[in-house]
């Protein structure tokens, strides 16, 4: 019994909530990935294109709201969520448009490209919190649970419940929807495989007559269609606030880079590697450990090895130490 309630115990509190923030972390880390390896540079605004297209979908989800439309027992956010892809679009491809076609017909240096990008992201998290303030932000509702943990005690007559949150199933049923749609339209769709020739070798597939300016364009609205959705997934997940996903970069791109810049499989496995890390390290063990210690014998104290402050210490430190040995990733992407 007590092997039981360490289990529950476990997945309540580690092996759910890693999973769910792996899923978000796995999308952020896909749009970084694809213009890391189509685009050829380091998008640092990437963490507040999330917000925007959050944003977006979180004014969309008010009107919603306050029309009395709703879905019911999911989120609202589900309806308003292509408002906010397409707001998202809007916004990248404007700012190609006028920012980065520049420089990529000057045939400017990747560090030039990630400089701007930095400028940008300073543009967008001012324009977010210009819009819908620096505050926290609420726009769940539904039904908050798909099982409580009282009705799993009353169910099995475990002393632990586990609480599945119905944004955590949302989010892990959603990633593995999108990141089938995005393997199945680049490898099967003629204009995911004029993508794929395009990264793989530019003048080659510019000689095979594939249109640059219109992978570029693909690019960029598949870019706001993972950004928008992971935004709105943590949002829903956790709170939105605009200063958070500025902070959200260091571990998307620390999944990015771990599983392999520049290759999507890595950036799945890297969102995952970067939010098991996180939540293990810095999860309190006493608990777990109790139910499996003798009597009399449990830990006196928390058994953390790390506080949630320091969380993304956690994405900095496994990041350096890939840089170091394996800059290539785990699935060898390009080297950093």
């Amino acid at each position: 019994m007590d092997l039981l309630n360490a289990l529950v115990a476990l997945s309540n509190f580690v092996l759910i909530p890693a999973i769910s923030y792996g899923s978000q972390l796995a999308l952020g880390a896909l749009g970084v990935t694809l213009i890391y390896g189509i685009l050829r540079f380091s998008n640092f605004a990437h963490g507040d294109t999330m917000a925007f297209g959050a944003m977006v979908t979180i004014l969309v989800t008010w009107a919603l709201q306050a029309a009395g439309v709703s879905l019911g027992p999911l989120p609202t956010a589900l309806l308003a969520l292509p408002f906010g892809i397409l707001g998202c679009a809007a916004l990248l491809l404007l700012t190609d448009r006028f920012v980065y076609r520049f420089y990529r017909e000057q045939k400017a240096k990747p560090v030039v490209l990630v400089i701007v990008s930095m400028g940008v992201m300073f543009i967008m998290n001012g324009l977010v919190r210009f819009i819908i303030g620096p505050d926290d932000q609420r726009f769940a509702d539904g039904e908050r649970f798909i099982i409580s943990a009282r009705t799993f005690r009353e169910m099995t007559g475990l002393q632990e419940g586990l609480a599945l949150r119905t944004s955590q199933g949302i989010t892990i049923v959603t990633a593995i929807i999108v990141v089938a749609l995005l393997f199945w339209f680049l490898n099967k769709t003629r204009t995911g495989k004029s993508m794929r020739a395009y990264s793989d070798n530019e003048d080659l597939a510019l000689l095979s007559g594939i249109n640059p300016e219109r992978v570029v364009m693909v690019t960029w609205l598949i870019v706001a269609a993972l950004a928008s959705i992971a935004g709105v997934l943590y949002g829903l997940d956790k709170s939105f606030k605009p200063f958070t996903y500025f902070n959200l970069l260091l571990p998307i791109f620390a999944s990015a880079i771990v599983g392999g810049l520049g290759s999507p499989l890595g950036a799945i496995a890297g969102g995952f590697v970067i939010a098991i890390s996180e939540v293990m390290v810095t999860y309190a063990w006493k608990k777990v450990l109790t139910y499996f210690m003798p009597d009399g014998l449990g830990p006196d104290g928390l058994v953390q090895l790390l506080s949630t402050d320091y969380k993304f210490a956690v994405s900095f430190v496994i990041l350096i130490v890939v840089l170091l040995f394996r800059p290539t990733g785990l699935f060898a992407g390009k080297s950093v």
